[in-house]
């Protein structure tokens, strides 16, 4: 299990988020790389790389309590995303549940995919999940 390169990786993607570092940001992602950001867009790579010249600033980023599923060749880290961010002039900080995608490649491992979603505070009790359901 190659935990330690997985969690080595998901906090060196961390940093480069922190510090809106697109290039360091690059080397980390694969090619084909895509990103659903909190608010349900999606992203190519390149679109991920881009959010730092429009209008994206991370202050904090912060990776916690990470789970890893290894699966040999790939592994999918769930974790929870603290950040201090502001995206075009509004405030977007907060508590996300964040899904990475890892994949191992010839040398080394990258990111394949992050997913970013809102973040249920187990303090004010299960969700209302009828709210999720269609309405006729």
């Amino acid at each position: 299990m190659a935990t330690s390169e997985i969690l080595d990786l998901v906090q060196h993607w961390a940093a480069a988020e922190q510090d809106n570092d697109a290039d360091s940001l690059g080397t980390l992602l694969t090619d084909d790389f895509v990103g659903v950001g909190p608010f349900g867009f999606v992203l190519t790579r390149a679109q991920w790389l881009e959010r730092f010249g429009n209008g994206l600033q991370n202050q904090a980023i912060t990776v916690e309590d990470p789970q890893i599923h290894d699966y040999g060749s790939a592994a999918v880290v769930v974790a929870v995303q603290n950040q201090k961010t502001t995206a075009q002039g509004r405030d977007s900080s907060g508590r996300f549940r964040v899904t990475i995608a890892t994949v191992r490649g010839a040398d080394r491992w990258r990111v394949a995919s992050v997913h970013i979603g809102p973040l249920h505070d187990p303090r004010s009790g299960p969700p209302d999940l009828s709210k999720l359901q269609p309405t006729s």
